[in-house]
C-alpha cells in the first residue's frame, strides 16, 4: 500500500492519514486502508508520536459507524408526530428550498428566534463551527453558549494559570508521582495512561482520586474514593499539611505567585479531619496523600497531577479545579518539566477563530446568548423583555441533545413544540433526530476535510477524505454553503472550499506541507512551562487571589462550595447520583454499534453494598432510580465501584433504547457552575428502589 497525499482515487488500495473527530484529549492520528474505493480499516498511525500506531477499541471500529445499516443517506422529511421517528426520503433540492424559505420567514421578523445546536460530534475545526458560525452570524441567529463539557474548569485554569496550559502529556512518564485526579484514563485518555504505565514501571507511584472505582482507580497504588463535588475541600486540606509541614518552596511562591498569605490564611481553617467529614474520607487518608505529595515535591522529585473534566461537573467544580491547580506552585512542581499538573492544553494553539468563524458577519447587532446546558428552559421560554423572542427554529449539528443534555425531561418537552422548527445535521435517526422536521445525512471524518487541535498532546492533526460520501450524504460546511446561498447570503467568504478553510484554520503559523505531508505538526512550545513563572495572568504570576474574580462578584480565593445537591441518610433523596460515561460510548456517540453495544449490554446503575441491602436490592435487579424531576429504570449491578452514599449511573444511552424511553438525564438538573456556566451533572441527589411491575 501507499499513502495518499491527495483526496481519494476510486481504485487499487492505499492509505489515508486523518484524524480521530472525537471529544477526547489524544486526537489520534489516522490511517484508513481503502481497497477501490471502500476504506477497510481504520488504524493508528505509527509515525505519530502520540498515537504510536494503538486506537481505542471504540475509533478502531469506525468502518462499522461509516457503513452502518441504520446510517441515513438521504435527506428526510417529518410525517408524523414530533417524536415519532415517521419520515419519508425527499430530494436535496426540496429539503434546502423549504428550509431556506422558513429559516428566512423568521429571520425576517427577528432573527435571535433563530437557534443553533452544536457540540463536540466532531472536535474537528472545520465541519464543527468554520461554515456554520460563518452562517448563523450573517444571519443574525441566537448564539450558543457551548458549555456542557469543560468550561467550568477551563475558566478556572485561565483564573489561575491565565491559559488551558499545563505539563506535554508524554513528560508524565518521567514523573516520580502521579495523582490521576477525577479521571477514568483506561477509558477516555488511552495514550497518557501508557505513559502512566511506563513511569510505573520506572518506580512511580500512582494514586487515583474518583468518587468512582473506575478501571483506573483498581490498577493504581491507591484509590481515594472522596463524596462527589468535595474535591476542593480536599485539595484545601493538602495545602494545610504542606503548610503545618513545610512541604513548601517558598522561593517560587514568592517570586512566581500573588496572594499567598490570604491563600494560607483560608487553608488553615481546614484541618484534615475537617476536610474528612465533608469528603466521606479519613484523616489519614488526606494526611497520607498530602505527605506522599509534600514529601515528594521537597525532595526534588518530579510530581504531576492529571485532572480531568468529572472534578469539575458539581456546583463548586471551577473552584475545585482552582483549588487543584494552586497545588504546583506551592511546591514548586513546576520547576520539572514531569512535574505540575495537566487538565488541558488547548490553549496552546494559535488558531485563527476570526479567520474561520467571521464574527464580523455580525456587524453591529448584538444577539443575545443562550446557554447550552440549559436548552430545555430555553425551548419552553416565551418570549419576553428578558429572555427575548421565543426560539422559533433549530438547527442543531454536532450533537445530540435530546440524549445528552440535563433534565431531559424538559429538553423533550421543548423539541416537542409542534411550532418549533427543527433540522438535524446526522448520520442515525438518533433521540434529537426523532424531534426534526428535516434530517439533513452528514459525511463521517472518512469523507470530509477537517483539522484538529487537542486538549491532551500539543499537535496539530490534519484529516482527508479517505473515501467518496456514502451515499447522497453531504459535509457540514456543503450544507451551510447551500443554505446560504438560498438565503442570498454574497459574501466571498461564502464560497470557501473546505480545503481553503484548513488553510484559514491556522494561516501562515502551521507549516500546512508538512501536515500533508505527514499528517501532523508539532506545536513549539517549552517542555517546563511554568519553570521560571511566566504564567500568561494580568500579573504575570500564578494567581492565588484573583482579582478578576472579585470584580465579577466572586471569592479572589478558591473554596469548597457545597453541592447544590446534598445527599444525606435520611433526606427524601439520600443518595448522591454521579452519570460517568460507559466505558465503550462517547457521549452518546457509538450507541448504535452494535458490537460496543453488545460489549456494554444495557444501561447498568452500579450500587455499593450496603446502599443495596437496604433496599432489599441484588445485582441484576430492575431499579427505578427517581428524584423531582423524574424517574429512570434499568438494572443494577451491586459492586465495588460505587462508594456507600454514591451511585453510579452509566450513561450516555439512547433514550429510546431505554426501558422506559429514558436515560439518567432524566434525572440531571439544568443547573450551573460557579464559573463558566457549566453543566452540573455530578451534583445530583436521588433515591433507589426495586422495581416491582405493578400486578
Amino acid at each position: 500500500m501507499h499513502v495518499s497525499s491527495f483526496p481519494p482515487i476510486a481504485t487499487g488500495s492505499f492509505e489515508v492519514l486523518g484524524a480521530c473527530p472525537h471529544d477526547c484529549p489524544d486526537t489520534c492520528s489516522l490511517l484508513t486502508s481503502v481497497r477501490d474505493g471502500v476504506a477497510i480499516k481504520v488504524h493508528g498511525n505509527p509515525e505519530h508520536t502520540h498515537t504510536a500506531g494503538v486506537l481505542c477499541t471504540k475509533v478502531s471500529r469506525y468502518t462499522e459507524r461509516s457503513y452502518h445499516p441504520e446510517r441515513i443517506l438521504t435527506p428526510l422529511k417529518r410525517t408524523g408526530p414530533k417524536g415519532s421517528g415517521q419520515f419519508e426520503a425527499v430530494c436535496w433540492d426540496a429539503a434546502l428550498s423549504d428550509i431556506a424559505t422558513r429559516l428566512k420567514g423568521i429571520a425576517a421578523r427577528n432573527p435571535q428566534a433563530i437557534l443553533p445546536y452544536s457540540y463536540a460530534g466532531t472536535m474537528g475545526l472545520v465541519q464543527g463551527d468554520g461554515m456554520a458560525a460563518r452562517f448563523f452570524h450573517k444571519l443574525g441567529a441566537s448564539l450558543l453558549d457551548r458549555t456542557i463539557c469543560s468550561s467550568a474548569g477551563a475558566t478556572a485554569l485561565e483564573y489561575t494559570l491565565g491559559a488551558k496550559l499545563g505539563m506535554k502529556m508524554e513528560f508524565f512518564a518521567e514523573s516520580d508521582l502521579i495523582l490521576i485526579w477525577g479521571s477514568n484514563a483506561i477509558a477516555s485518555n488511552l495514550h497518557f495512561w501508557r505513559h502512566v504505565q511506563s513511569a510505573k514501571r520506572a518506580g512511580a507511584k500512582i494514586i487515583c482520586i474518583d468518587p468512582r472505582r473506575t478501571e483506573t482507580a483498581e490498577k493504581c497504588h491507591q484509590h481515594i474514593a472522596l463524596r462527589p463535588g468535595t474535591d476542593a475541600a480536599l485539595a484545601l486540606a493538602m495545602m494545610f499539611e504542606l503548610i503545618r509541614n513545610d512541604w513548601l518552596d517558598p522561593d517560587y511562591i514568592a517570586q512566581h505567585t500573588v496572594g499567598w498569605e490570604a491563600l494560607r490564611e483560608r487553608a488553615l481553617q481546614w484541618s484534615p479531619q475537617r476536610a474528612a467529614e465533608v469528603c466521606g474520607i479519613t484523616a489519614a487518608e488526606i494526611e497520607g496523600l498530602a505527605r506522599e505529595y509534600g514529601e515528594a515535591c521537597k525532595a526534588g522529585k518530579s510530581v504531576a497531577i492529571r485532572l480531568n473534566y468529572g472534578m469539575q461537573r458539581t456546583r463548586g467544580g471551577g473552584n475545585a479545579v482552582r483549588a487543584v491547580a494552586c497545588l504546583p506552585a506551592l511546591t514548586g512542581a513546576w520547576k520539572s518539566r514531569a512535574g505540575g499538573l495537566l487538565l488541558s492544553n488547548s490553549g496552546a494553539f494559535p488558531t485563527n477563530k476570526a479567520a474561520l468563524q467571521r464574527p464580523d458577519l455580525l456587524g453591529a447587532r448584538q444577539p443575545r446568548t443562550l446557554n447550552m446546558s440549559a436548552i430545555g428552559g430555553a425551548l419552553l421560554q416565551t418570549t419576553s423583555p428578558e429572555f427575548g423572542p421565543a426560539v422559533e427554529a433549530l438547527i442543531v449539528y454536532n450533537s445530540n441533545p435530546v440524549s445528552v443534555a440535563p433534565d431531559s425531561g424538559r429538553v423533550v418537552q421543548g423539541f416537542a413544540r409542534e411550532e418549533l422548527f427543527t433540522v438535524v445535521l446526522e448520520h442515525f435517526q438518533t433521540d434529537t433526530a426523532d424531534y426534526a422536521d428535516y434530517i439533513l445525512p452528514a459525511t463521517t471524518q472518512l469523507e470530509h476535510w477537517d483539522i484538529h487541535t487537542t486538549y491532551g498532546h500539543t499537535d496539530v492533526v490534519l484529516n482527508r477524505p479517505a473515501i467518496a460520501p456514502v451515499g447522497q450524504a453531504r459535509s457540514n460546511t456543503a450544507i451551510f454553503r447551500e443554505l446560504a446561498a438560498r438565503l442570498g447570503f454574497t459574501e466571498p467568504c461564502f464560497a470557501d472550499d473546505d480545503l481553503t478553510l484548513v488553510r484559514q484554520a491556522f494561516g501562515e503559523k502551521v507549516d500546512f506541507d508538512e501536515l500533508l505531508k505527514q499528517g501532523f505538526a508539532t506545536m513549539t512550545l517549552a517542555d517546563a512551562p511554568f519553570a521560571q513563572g511566566g504564567f500568561p495572568t494580568p500579573s504575570g504570576k500564578c494567581e492565588f487571589f484573583c482579582q478578576r474574580l472579585v470584580d465579577l462578584g466572586q471569592d479572589g480565593l478558591p473554596d469548597y462550595l457545597p453541592n447544590y445537591e446534598t445527599a444525606k441518610a435520611g433526606d427524601i433523596y439520600p443518595l448522591a447520583m454521579i452519570s460517568p460515561p460507559a466505558r465503550n460510548f462517547l457521549n452518546s456517540t457509538f450507541v448504535n454499534v452494535k458490537s460496543l453495544r453488545d460489549i456494554e449490554g444495557e444501561p447498568l446503575l452500579e450500587m455499593h453494598a450496603d446502599d443495596a441491602e437496604q433496599r432489599g436490592v441484588v445485582s441484576g435487579d430492575l431499579v427505578r432510580i427517581f428524584n423531582d424531576r423524574g424517574s429512570y429504570r434499568c438494572s443494577v449491578r451491586v459492586n465495588q465501584r460505587a462508594r456507600p452514599g454514591v451511585v453510579n449511573g452509566l450513561g450516555v444511552w439512547w433514550r429510546k433504547l431505554g426501558l422506559d424511553g429514558s436515560n439518567v438525564n432524566e434525572l440531571t438538573s439544568e443547573r450551573l457552575t460557579d464559573m463558566g456556566r457549566a453543566a452540573t451533572f455530578y451534583d445530583c441527589a436521588v433515591q433507589v428502589e426495586r422495581y416491582t411491575p405493578a400486578v
